[in-house]
């Protein structure tokens, strides 16, 4: 369904839709990373968390999926904006991560949410990072997975996998889908690897679901730009848990010990073998410290 939050249409699924009963449940908002849609959250991940007795509510990002198109900011010119970044100047993104977790909390507004734990993946770690930054109140847990504080002195992709990053697909449904597959494979989890055939199928359906890279480089510039977020990392005050896997080649483990450190009081998780997917070994190994951290921080 579709819901007029921050200004914008943001299409949202929400386990109330099926279930009514679930809007009484404490609710958890799902955030995707870079590029990535509402359905990249993995079904078995989804009904964990509402077997474990929880309102799930995910959406796709602006700029991605059926969520509203900014085509009209144009696209960034990603080379010349990684050398500014580079050389220590200012990154000119057309939107910021911090209008991204507004979207965020338009959402929970427009469903009639008080408060949520929320979880994010890669970029939408740094969304979540935001609107507890920017919305205590609104937060009963912030969940932080396989993500960054955004410091500028922390390592960054293998080069194999930034150039994987930034190839563009030819033009043709199995032509991307073949891109996607080699990007996945890049970064994915060499402790839990993901059978080609299941990999090509969610490729397939994202595709076909929605296919539009200009919003995802609109994103990468947004998370260029966001060099200020690290330091206010301090003023977080929800319970926080944060989950980074020891061979992710993407954004390094380095990134979230230094996210866990930054925040009081954060518990930190590493998992070895996982790199920068949710393959289903992935998804078991998250939900066992994910879960007990939920239900620890719960209220009405």
């Amino acid at each position: 369904m579709k819901v007029h939050a921050n200004g914008i249409d943001i299409e949202v699924e929400d386990s109330a839709q099926a279930d009514a009963s679930h809007a009484a449940r404490p609710a958890v908002l799902l955030i995707m990373g870079l590029g990535m849609q509402l359905i990249a959250w993995p079904d078995e991940f989804v009904q964990a968390l509402v077997d474990a007795g929880f309102r799930v509510i995910r959406f796709d990002n602006r700029d991605v999926g059926l969520s509203q198109h900014l085509d009209e900011l144009g696209i960034p010119n990603i080379v010349w904006e990684s050398l500014r970044y580079g050389i220590g100047m200012a990154v000119h993104a057309p939107y910021s991560i911090a209008d991204m977790a507004a979207d965020a909390v338009g959402v929970l507004d427009a469903l009639g949410v008080a408060c949520a734990h929320i979880v994010g993946v890669s970029l939408g770690g740094m969304v979540a990072q935001r609107v507890a930054i920017g919305f205590p109140q609104r937060v009963l847990s912030l969940t932080s997975i396989m993500s960054s504080s955004g410091a500028r002195f922390l390592p960054g992709p293998k080069p194999r996998v930034l150039k994987a990053l930034l190839a563009r697909p030819a033009v043709g449904e199995q032509a991307i889908v073949d891109h996607y597959v080699r990007l996945f494979e890049a970064i994915g989890s060499p402790g839990f690897p993901m059978d080609e055939p299941v990999l090509r199928e969610r490729m397939l359906a994202a595709t076909r679901r929605s296919f539009h890279p200009a919003g995802a480089l609109r994103q990468m510039t947004a998370v260029a730009a966001d060099v200020d977020r690290a330091d206010e990392l301090e003023r977080v005050t929800a319970p926080t848990l944060v989950i980074h896997g020891m061979a992710d080649p993407l954004v390094p483990v380095a990134c979230g010990h230094d996210t866990a450190r930054r925040i009081r009081g954060s518990h930190f998780v590493t998992v070895p073998g996982m790199g920068h997917d949710l393959a289903p070994g992935v998804v078991e190994r998250l939900l066992q410290p994910l879960i007990p951290h939920l239900q620890a921080h719960n209220r009405a």
